[in-house]
C-alpha cells in the first residue's frame, strides 16, 4: 500500500496528487490518546508501517529501544521508492540529494548528521558519532570523511528516475528560482521513537528533506531538541513538516517539557502545535505534526491541518492512526 500523501492537491509546481486516506484508519476532529502495556513504538507516515516491524523484531525479543529505532528507519532509508528519505530521495534545487539524521538514547545520549551526501545509511552514521566521538553533530564533507573512514556503505544519489524528475523541475524554472511552496513536493520525514521492555526510551529521526530546497538547507530533523528529543525521565517526541517552523518552538523538545508538567502526550503535541499557529501569520499549506510517548506507555499525536498519521506496533496492535488536528485544508 503507497505511503498517504502530505500534501494538498494541487499546490504549486507539478503538485503531487493526494493519495487516498489509509483504509480503517479512523479520522478525529481531536487529539488522539492511547495507552500501550509493554513495549511500543510508533513512526510517522505510512512508510511507517514496515519500519515499525523491523524495529519491533528487537523488541520482541527484549532488545534496546536504541537498537530497534535504528534498524526501523534503516528500512525506511533503504526504500527506493521513497521521495522524501534516504537513496531514493529527491535533491535540493542543484541536483544534490543531502541526508539529514538524528538519534538519542535513554541515557540523553545523542548523534546526529546534516548535508551529508553520498551515504546509504546516515541514521547509523549518526549513532557511531555519538558513539564513538566527543561530538553531537558533523555536518557536510565531515560527515561524509567520517563515514567514509568508518566503512559505511555509500549509494548513489539521485536514483535515475529522481534525477529525471529534478531535471524537468529545473527547465520548468530556468528562468528564476521561485520561493518553494510548503509541501508543494515530498518531504515527509521518518521519525520513530520507542519504548522497551525495561521502560527506555529512544528515538531516531532520517530525512533527504525538502524537495528542490536550497542548496545547504537543513530542517528540523538533525537537530536535537526539534525534530526529536527523548527525556528518559519523562517521553520522547519526533515531528515531521516544515522544518523552519518546528525549529522556531523547539518543538520536539518542549512535547516532552510539557509531559514533565503534567500533560499527557497528546495534548502535549496539541499545545506546541498551537504555539506554532500563533507564531505564523499565514499558515497557508503550514504542516507540521508531533508523535509523543511518555513513561508510562501513553502516546498521542497532533498536527497543524488534517491528514497527519503514523503507524503504531504493540504487542497487540499493528496499524495506523490518523493524528488530532486543529484545521482542515
Amino acid at each position: 500500500m503507497k505511503r498517504r500523501s502530505f500534501f494538498k492537491t494541487g499546490l504549486g509546481l507539478g503538485a503531487i496528487t493526494m493519495l487516498q486516506p489509509l483504509k480503517g484508519a479512523t479520522v478525529l476532529a481531536s487529539s488522539f490518546e492511547g495507552v500501550a502495556a509493554g513495549p511500543i513504538v510508533l513512526s510517522t507516515w505510512i512508510h511507517g508501517l514496515e519500519a515499525n516491524r523491523a524495529a519491533w523484531e528487537v523488541l520482541a525479543k527484549g532488545g534496546k529501544a536504541l537498537d530497534a529505532v535504528e534498524k526501523g528507519v534503516r528500512i525506511t532509508e533503504a526504500d527506493l521508492a521513497n521521495r522524501s528519505v534516504g537513496i531514493g530521495g529527491r535533491p535540493d534545487r542543484d541536483g544534490h540529494v543531502t541526508l539529514d539524521a538524528c538519534i538519542m538514547d535513554e541515557k540523553s545520549r545523542c548523534g546526529a548528521v546534516a548535508f551529508m551526501e553520498g551515504i546509504a545509511h546516515p541514521i547509523s552514521v549518526a549513532r557511531a558519532i555519538m558513539e564513538t566521538t566527543q561530538h553531537v553533530m558533523l555536518v557536510g564533507e565531515g560527515a561524509e570523511k567520517f563515514a567514509s573512514e568508518n566503512g559505511f556503505e555509500k549509494a548513489k544519489m539521485p536514483i535515475a528516475e529522481v534525477k529525471k524528475d529534478w531535471k524537468e523541475w529545473k527547465k520548468e524554472n530556468k528562468e528564476i528560482f521561485k520561493k518553494p511552496i510548503i509541501n508543494h513536493e515530498n518531504h515527509d520525514t521518518i521519525g520513530m521513537i520507542a519504548m522497551d521492555s525495561n521502560g527506555d526510551l529512544s528515538g531516531a529521526c532520517t530525512t533527504s528533506g525538502w524537495a528542490y530546497k536550497m542548496h545547504g538547507r537543513v530542517g528540523d530533523s538533525p537537530i536535537i531538541g526539534a525534530g526529536l528529543f527523548v527525556d528518559n525521565e519523562i517521553g520522547a517526541a519526533t515531528s515531521t513538516g516544515l522544518g523552519e517552523a518546528i525549529i522556531r518552538v523547539a518543538g520536539s523538545s518542549m512535547v516532552v517539557e510539557l509531559m514533565r508538567h503534567g500533560y499527557s502526550p497528546a495534548d502535549a503535541c496539541k499545545e506546541v502545535v498551537n504555539r506554532i499557529i500563533k507564531k505564523h501569520s499565514d499558515l497557508s499549506n503550514l504542516q507540521c505534526g508531533f508523535i509523543a510517548i511518555d513513561k508510562k506507555g501513553n502516546y498521542g499525536a497532533y498536527s497543524v491541518y488534517a491528514g497527519f498519521n503514523y503507524a503504531l506496533k504493540t504487542a497487540s496492535e499493528d496499524k495506523m492512526v490518523d493524528a488530532g488536528f486543529d484545521r482542515n485544508w
